[in-house]
């Protein structure tokens, strides 16, 4: 299959018949080695927007401007992009090590970057009465779609992909938690 370059059109294309829910795309994704980056860009968007709503929930809790600005928006949206890179890779070795399914990185890198898109709703958090819900909402869709990405680009059964997944998440989160909690307590001696 020819690899075609993605423009914002294209990018346009696969992110609409995404959120609906034509999974397919995915599978165009995962062949289209053009597609890295953009996969890429959508999970560093959609950090940034889960971060820019963590930042202006923050600003209702009377919290320093500022230090919040830097803390959720600039450097949780990067570690969340890293964090993000790693729930890919113990995914993609509990797959190829665990199971033994046949599988490329790259491939699944660029399909659970866009089934990462959902995240980006998280910009709503700042909503206060509904901040957890919106929270929860956005990252069960993006776990929801990225199970399906996995499903997409290897021969993985519904069972193996959904383990995989989840043992990238909670490993992630595992390690994201600790750094998250090292990076409040050292702002919290600073005052």
């Amino acid at each position: 299959m020819r690899s075609r370059s993605t423009n914002a059109s294209t990018l346009g294309s696969w992110l609409g018949r995404l959120f609906r829910l034509d999974f397919s795309v995915l599978a165009e994704v995962r062949v289209n080695p053009s597609a890295t980056s953009a996969a890429v860009v959508i999970v560093l968007v959609a950090s940034l927007f889960a971060g820019l709503g963590s930042w202006l929930w923050a600003l209702q809790s009377f919290v320093d401007d500022r230090d919040a600005f830097i803390r959720s928006f600039i450097v949780g949206s990067l570690l969340q992009t890293v964090v993000w890179f790693s729930w890919v890779y113990v995914a993609y070795l509990v797959l190829t090590q665990g199971y033994g399914a046949r599988q490329d990185f790259g491939e699944m890198t660029r399909a659970m970057g866009f089934a990462f898109a959902p995240v980006a709703l998280s910009v709503f958090i700042f909503i206060g009465a509904l901040a957890v819900p919106i929270g929860l909402i956005s990252f069960g869709i993006a776990i929801l779609f990225t199970n399906a990405a996995i499903q997409q680009v290897s021969d993985a059964d519904v069972r193996e992909a959904t383990i995989a997944n989840l043992a990238g998440l909670i490993s992630t989160q595992t390690d994201g938690s600790s750094i998250t909690r090292d990076m409040l307590r050292s702002g919290s001696r600073r005052r």
